[in-house]
């Protein structure tokens, strides 16, 4: 007995629906950059992408799934643009993902205006961010201190204390850049590696 052919347009069909989650996705980034995830309304996502409301919940079944796949593309993207910090190679990575957050306005955008919202302890996001940070700056703590063992990074540098200030540092240039994009920030987060971070020549 023959397996029965699958219907057809099933393929289609699926491939549609994905290009439309993207849709969603991609819109979402530009409602919630520009007004927050709070204050973002799914109707106006909804509206842009040409769908009823209950037409987005058949793909995103509330407003925080959908923010948790915008900031899983967003952390996907940036891992493909800087790649994963290995050993001592984190200054050298994060210099990428300036670099890339510099061509992603909206994303970058959306990103601080999100965090900027967590810091709120009622926020729904707010332990996941905190988590976030904690998780990172443990992390950069590891890779500073392997940088100290390979001469790369200066010994006197407390690496949890740097890991912090490195995130610190990228973060307070974006909202800068957001603000004035003459603001330079790879040269600016160059700079202060040079002048913190790396041990003299």
């Amino acid at each position: 007995m023959t397996d029965a052919p699958a219907p057809r347009g099933r393929r289609g069909s699926y491939a549609k629906g994905q290009q439309t989650r993207q849709r969603i996705v991609d819109e979402a980034v530009v409602v919630f950059g520009r007004s927050g995830v709070t204050a973002g309304s799914l109707r106006e996502v909804a509206t842009r992408v040409g769908l009823t409301p209950a037409g987005l919940l058949h793909h995103f079944a509330s407003k925080e799934e959908l923010f948790a796949e915008v900031l899983r593309q967003r952390d996907e993207r940036v891992r493909a643009a800087a790649g994963d910090p290995h050993e001592h190679a984190l200054v050298e990575q994060m210099r990428k993902v300036v670099a890339h957050n510099a061509t992603t306005r909206g994303l970058t955008s959306l990103y601080t205006l999100v965090v900027a919202e967590a810091s709120d302890p009622a926020h729904p996001s707010h332990e996941a961010f905190a988590e976030r940070y904690r998780r990172s700056a443990a992390t950069a703590a590891d890779l500073l201190r392997a940088g100290q063992a390979a001469g790369e990074v200066r010994a006197d540098v407390d690496p949890e204390r740097a890991a912090r200030l490195l995130s610190a540092v990228m973060d307070g240039l974006q909202q800068q850049w957001l603000l004035d994009e003459s603001v330079d920030m790879p040269a600016l987060f160059a700079e202060f590696v040079r002048g913190y971070l790396e041990s003299p020549a």
